[in-house]
C-alpha cells in the first residue's frame, strides 16, 4: 500500500491511483510526491468536486509555468496521468492535452539576482500581509534559505521541523533530487534567523517534530502555484522586470547562490576548480558537470577572473621577460 497520505476532496482516489501504479512494479515514489503538490493545490482552492474541471487544472497549470521545463514537464506528465486515470470512472472529468516539450539547454536563460535586488526582496516578503500574521516571515525565512544555501525550492517546502539542527548549524535534506539525503550547513546570520522563525511558528500548530517547517495561511505546507504566484508579486514590488514563462523565477535563487559562492572564492584568492567538488555535494549533484550549469558568468565574475590572471601575468610571467 501507498505510503502516501493526501488529504484533498480527491484524496482517496490519489491513495488508489498510486497503489496501482506501485503494484504494477513501477518505481512512483518520486511521482507521487509530484501528484501531492496537486493535492495541496486543490486543498488551498478548497475545491470540493468529484472530478476535474477545466478550469481548476488551467489554474493548476498557470501556476506551474513559472518551473523549469524539464520540471514542468514532469509535473505535468504526472498530472495527465491521473487525469486519465479519474476520466476512466468519472468520464466528465478534464483531462489536459500533452504539454509541448521545449529543449532545456535553450528555454531559459538563468538570471543572477544582484544583492541589493535580494535585499529589496527579503524587505518585500516581511512586508506581506496580512499583518502579523506568519506569512510575512516564512516568506522571508524561505528566501533567505534559498539564497544563502542553494538548496531547491522542492527541498526546502518539503523542510520539517525535526529537519533543522541548529546546534549543529545545519540542515537535513531527507530526499533532494534522485532520492539522494545530504546535510547542509548554515552560516550563522542564516543559522540565527532560522532560529528566530522556529520560535514564531511554533505558536501556530502543529507542533510535532515531523510536522512543515514553513506554514501557509491554512496551516500547511506550502506548494508551488502559490509560491511563485507570490514571488511574481514580490518581484514587482521590488521593480525586477519579469514575464510568466521566462522569468526571473524563484529556482534562479539556487544559480544565484552558486555565481555568488564563486565569486566570493575568487575574491579571496582562493583555488576555485579545487572547492568546485565541494560546492557539486553541498548542492546534492551527482557530479561536477551538473554544478557548472549553474555556474553563469556575470560582469562581477568576469572581473575577478580578469584580475586574477593580470596577478599572475605580473608575478609569474612578465618577469621572465613576457610580452605585456
Amino acid at each position: 500500500m501507498s505510503t502516501y497520505r493526501f488529504s484533498s476532496c480527491l484524496a482517496v482516489r490519489m491513495e488508489r491511483f498510486v497503489d496501482l501504479r506501485q503494484l504494477s512494479g513501477t518505481d512512483y515514489h518520486s511521482q507521487a510526491r509530484l501528484l501531492g503538490y496537486l493535492d495541496r493545490f486543490l486543498v488551498q482552492q478548497d475545491f470540493s468536486l468529484p472530478y476535474f474541471t477545466r478550469e481548476i487544472i488551467d489554474h493548476y497549470q498557470q501556476g506551474l509555468s513559472r518551473l523549469a521545463p524539464r520540471t514542468r514537464s514532469n509535473q505535468m506528465s504526472v498530472l495527465r496521468q491521473f487525469c486519465e486515470y479519474m476520466a476512466t470512472s468519472v468520464p466528465q472529468s478534464y483531462v489536459p492535452g500533452p504539454l509541448k516539450m521545449i529543449r532545456s539547454y535553450g528555454a531559459h536563460r538563468p538570471y543572477i539576482y544582484h544583492l541589493s535586488q535580494m535585499q529589496a526582496l527579503m524587505v518585500a516578503a516581511a512586508g506581506l500581509a496580512p499583518p502579523g500574521s506568519l506569512r510575512p516571515h516564512t516568506y522571508r525565512t524561505l528566501l533567505g534559505l534559498l539564497y544563502s544555501t542553494g538548496i531547491r525550492i522542492g527541498e526546502a517546502m518539503a523542510l520539517n521541523l525535526q529537519d533543522v539542527q541548529l546546534s549543529s548549524q545545519r540542515l537535513f535534506i531527507a530526499e533532494g533530487k534522485f532520492r539522494k539525503a545530504r546535510w547542509v550547513a548554515l552560516s550563522e546570520s542564516t543559522s540565527r534567523e532560522l532560529g528566530q522563525y522556529i520560535i514564531r511558528r511554533l505558536k501556530i500548530s502543529p507542533h510535532e517534530l515531523d510536522s512543515p517547517l514553513l506554514l501557509n495561511e491554512r496551516q500547511q505546507r506550502l506548494c508551488h502555484p502559490t509560491v511563485n504566484m507570490t514571488f511574481r508579486g514580490l518581484l514587482q514590488k521590488c521593480g525586477i522586470a519579469h514575464n510568466n514563462r521566462m522569468g526571473p523565477r524563484i529556482h534562479d535563487l539556487r544559480h544565484t547562490f552558486a555565481v555568488h559562492r564563486l565569486l566570493a572564492w575568487y575574491r579571496k584568492e582562493q583555488d576555485v576548480n579545487a572547492r568546485l567538488p565541494a560546492l557539486a555535494t553541498y548542492m546534492g549533484h551527482v557530479d561536477i558537470r551538473s554544478t557548472r550549469v549553474y555556474l553563469q558568468p556575470t560582469a562581477e565574475l568576469f572581473e575577478q577572473v580578469h584580475e586574477r590572471f593580470r596577478n599572475y601575468y605580473l608575478k609569474n610571467i612578465q618577469p621572465h621577460g613576457g610580452q605585456p
